[in-house]
């Protein structure tokens, strides 16, 4: 019995591990995205640094991996086809720039998609690799960007033609470090920043941030500080935001004051409309492929674009709900459509759009998603393995922590999915019992028996 399972649950993983998988790694492995409206840039951050473009018929027109890791892509003002992210590079060679690796360089670049050209904007080096980046940066004019730094936990905004620091605000100034995350690596976890520029708007000239460890989208005055009575969420109250990314504020002018938001650790992306002095779930939306969103966007025509971390994929939701495009991809981090403007800035919120929200039990059609699962008929020994080890997977995984499972999804391979987590553990417990069985069986064989050194008995003086 035992080396029938050792036997099943190597056929999957080694299934699993040489058979044809997604990966993003090369150019020549990126795969051909349907057609749409405009020009697609999706930036990757895991195992793979990677930032990709899609012309409207599909194609990369562009492609980078020269960088550790990519974050936030925003398009230029007035120039669609250039484009400025935030990157890092690991250095992990003693010199100059690092003296104990391993240490970080954290840029904001700018390239021409046309043309190939790259210019550096602004530039830091850090002495340590352990969230240690710039997941967001937001441009204010001509010289000045609102930086989100990790780092030190704050954001910041720089002149990037003097690279002097003109304004900070620092997540301790208003947070204890007894809350978030392991102070002082990774306490905050500060991964997005946005600079509201819009006449009218209560919150205009207001910094907003997404403190990831505190489970808050905070709003910050430039002059007196943290806005508590704007806050979305509360540390630990993951029955609102559970280690969100990439929120988004909506104005009032697009029928806000609201924000969409990838509500990671609960695998949906919601929206928040602020109602009485108060913000208010309005829109929601997941299905069952769903794992780990991180950066949602309301584009100007109504429909919804996400990026799906741990679902290996980008996809544009349409009002009913439907998915009406979709491209695969390995770890995306974050995904843009060029031509509607940095987070797609005419993006009108769920309530003026009249949407409805749509759950793994409601969602409606997958029109242009590329299908993960065998569709072939016949027999296969190795797909219905492979589906049992999965069902088990999903299982044991919905008795434990989705967080911990996110953990382990972005350690291991990019190749293991649920059948595969399914047979590894299977290998893991049998081999485990069989030892502990063979060990104790050679033990009653030899006549060596364990006895208790505890017990009971009567005294003698």
């Amino acid at each position: 019995m035992f080396i029938v399972l050792v036997l099943l649950s190597s056929v999957v993983l080694i299934n699993g591990a040489t058979g044809d998988h997604l990966t993003t790694a090369t150019e020549e492995d990126v795969p051909r995205a349907p057609a749409t409206d405009g020009h697609t840039v999706i930036t990757e951050s895991g195992k793979t640094g990677t930032i990709t473009a899609y012309a409207p018929d599909g194609s990369v027109i562009y492609y980078d991996n020269s960088r550790t890791k990519y974050y936030d892509v925003d398009p230029v003002e007035g120039d669609p086809m250039t484009i400025e992210y935030t990157a890092t590079d690991t250095i992990n060679s003693e010199g100059v720039t690092c003296s104990d690796p391993p240490c970080s360089l954290n840029v904001i670049e700018r390239v021409d998609l046309e043309t190939g050209e790259k210019e550096v904007i602004y530039e830091r080096y850090d002495a340590s690799d352990y969230s240690s980046e710039w997941h967001d940066a937001d441009r204010i004019d001509e010289n000045r960007i609102l930086v989100g730094d990790m780092v030190e936990d704050r954001m910041f905004i720089v002149n990037t033609e003097t690279e002097i620091v003109e304004w900070s605000w620092d997540v301790q100034s208003a947070y204890p470090i007894e809350g978030g995350g392991p102070f002082p690596r990774d306490w905050a976890h500060l991964n997005d920043v946005e600079y509201i520029e819009s006449e009218g708007d209560p919150m205009n000239g207001m910094m907003m941030a997404s403190l990831r460890n505190q489970d808050q989208v905070v709003f910050v005055d430039p002059e007196e500080g943290l806005q508590e009575d704007w806050t979305l969420g509360s540390e630990n109250n993951h029955d609102v935001l559970f280690e969100q990314h990439n929120p988004d504020y909506i104005p009032a002018a697009n029928g806000g004051p609201a924000i969409t938001v990838a509500d990671s650790e609960n695998a949906r992306v919601q929206e928040f409309q602020r109602e009485n002095g108060e913000w208010t779930q309005s829109w929601e939306w997941s299905d069952e492929r769903m794992q780990w969103p991180r950066d949602v966007d309301r584009l100007p025509d109504g429909n919804t674009l996400i990026t799906d971390t741990h679902g290996h994929r980008v996809i544009e939701v349409n009002p009913d709900g439907e998915i009406v495009w979709a491209v695969e991809s390995s770890r995306p981090y974050e995904a843009e459509r060029l031509e509607t403007g940095a987070e797609s800035t005419d993006g009108q919120s769920a309530q003026e759009l009249g949407l409805e929200s749509h759950t793994p039990g409601d969602v409606g059609g997958t029109n242009g998603e590329a299908n993960s699962g065998s569709s072939e008929s016949g027999f296969d020994p190795i797909g219905t393995l492979s589906r049992l080890f999965g069902e088990l997977a999903a299982f044991v995984i919905s008795y434990f922590s989705f967080r911990m499972y996110n953990a382990l999804i972005f350690i291991t391979p990019i190749w293991m999915g649920n059948p595969e987590f399914g047979a590894a553990a299977v290998l893991i417990l049998t081999v485990f019992v069989w030892i502990l069985l063979e060990v104790s069986w050679r033990l009653y064989d030899s006549q060596i028996k364990i006895r208790n050194p505890v017990y009971w008995g009567n005294s003698k003086k």
